[in-house]
């Protein structure tokens, strides 16, 4: 009787610990998959955390979007204002591009520079395309392509490849300097200068273009800055955006348009942004780096504007800062399709009517290009309307 009774509670113990582990198994498994799911929900696009979506955004919003951490619940104009406060806090701050920049005749010396480039004529459109000094091929591509002067025959047209210099190859007899040289006296379109040509440099190289624009070509209409990796419809640009007859536009700043977005602060992450550098938990509207298109008044004051801010190395996010210094707000593109910083699948009559689309290599770049002035007068009767819209949520998961 004693053994059956010792039996049993045995029986019972093992019983009541299988219990307990099945318990701390569910509990643990559930919070793994909450985690796992915060995890997902907190995947945003690296550069940028999404406060808000307004309705534009979110047609063709690329980014991942995030929630507001309900352990800091704030309203809505309560977050406003902390930006504001944030932004002003910024925007008053004299940092290091003031005292790297400032009372310089030249900034940084030229190694390469075109100072003649407009002294003939004005132009109407300058292209200042952001390119690493060893990418020859890329530079090569848009020469045959839509950097090409045949695109605004009479109108005046300038391309320019702005570059630093690549780390460990300042020696001007170096055998990459030695080929720039050379790539710069038969077509006469390289900007290079005396800084380390580098991603976290990108800011500088986009604001030594608009100073370039500013001291040697102060004159002209229009500027698009872009990058070597972009595919950009010029005609369609000139044409149709800008309209050359009639008179240009002054404070004038388009794109693909950025709104509510807010710093990245993972530490772990290439575009990590500390609150002590960018205090605000929002950056102002800027446009995309990947192309944006300014009145030629305008890179004179956007240079002006970061001489008493400081600098940060997301380029397109700075230049915003600049605008919002001035207190310009950059115009939405009369097509929100218009602009594009990702990859558009091509056809000639998408292609056709839009001015930008991202990561192209030199060789797509010359065989799409080929293809569209093909076939570019019968692409497609209309533009692409609702039902290309449609289509294109639909593969994003929006609709």
């Amino acid at each position: 009787m004693q053994w059956k009774r010792r039996h049993c509670c045995t029986n019972m113990a093992g019983i009541l610990f299988l219990l307990s582990f099945v318990g701390v198994c569910l509990i643990l498994g559930q919070h793994s998959f909450l985690a796992g799911k915060k995890s997902q929900e907190n995947d945003v696009h690296p550069r940028f955390s999404k406060l808000e979506v307004n309705h534009s955004m979110a047609k063709q919003n690329t980014w991942r979007e995030e929630t507001l951490p309900t352990a800091q619940p704030k309203s809505e104009a309560n977050h406003s204002s902390s930006a504001e406060d944030g932004l002003k806090i910024f925007l008053g701050s004299n940092g290091s591009l003031s005292e790297e920049f400032r009372d310089k005749a030249e900034p940084y010396n030229y190694i390469i520079n075109e100072e003649e480039k407009c002294l003939e004529q004005y132009p109407f459109l300058v292209l200042l395309i952001a390119v690493q000094p060893h990418h020859a091929e890329a530079r090569n591509a848009i020469r045959q392509t839509w950097g090409n002067e045949s695109v605004a025959a009479g109108l005046g047209f300038v391309r320019l490849f702005i570059l630093g210099v690549k780390g460990g190859e300042q020696r001007p007899d170096s055998p990459l300097q030695r080929s720039l040289q050379a790539e710069s006296q038969m077509y006469h379109d390289i900007i290079q200068q005396e800084y380390t040509d580098s991603y976290y440099n990108l800011t500088i190289k986009t604001l030594m273009g608009m100073h370039w624009v500013s001291k040697y070509c102060s004159g002209a209409s229009y500027v698009m800055k872009t990058d070597s990796d972009m595919f950009v419809n010029t005609e369609y640009l000139i044409q149709k955006l800008l309209d050359p007859n009639v008179p240009p536009r002054k404070k004038y700043f388009t794109g693909y348009l950025m709104r509510g977005y807010s710093p990245n602060r993972n530490k772990h992450s290439k575009w990590y942004m500390s609150p002590e550098l960018y205090p605000s938990n929002r950056y102002p509207t800027f446009c995309s780096g990947t192309g944006y298109v300014f009145s030629g008044d305008m890179a004179r004051l956007i240079y002006k504007a970061s001489l008493s801010i400081r600098r940060l190395h997301l380029e397109d996010v700075y230049v915003g800062l600049c605008l919002a210094k001035l207190r310009i707000e950059p115009v939405p593109p009369p097509n929100e399709f218009l602009f594009n910083h990702w990859r558009v699948s091509y056809s000639s009559c998408k292609y056709s009517h839009l001015i930008t689309s991202h990561q192209f290599l030199p060789t797509e770049l010359i065989r799409h290009w080929q293809h569209l002035q093909s076939n570019k007068h019968s692409a497609c009767i209309n533009p692409p309307k609702e039902k290309d819209k449609v289509r294109r949520l639909r593969q994003r998961k929006l609709l």
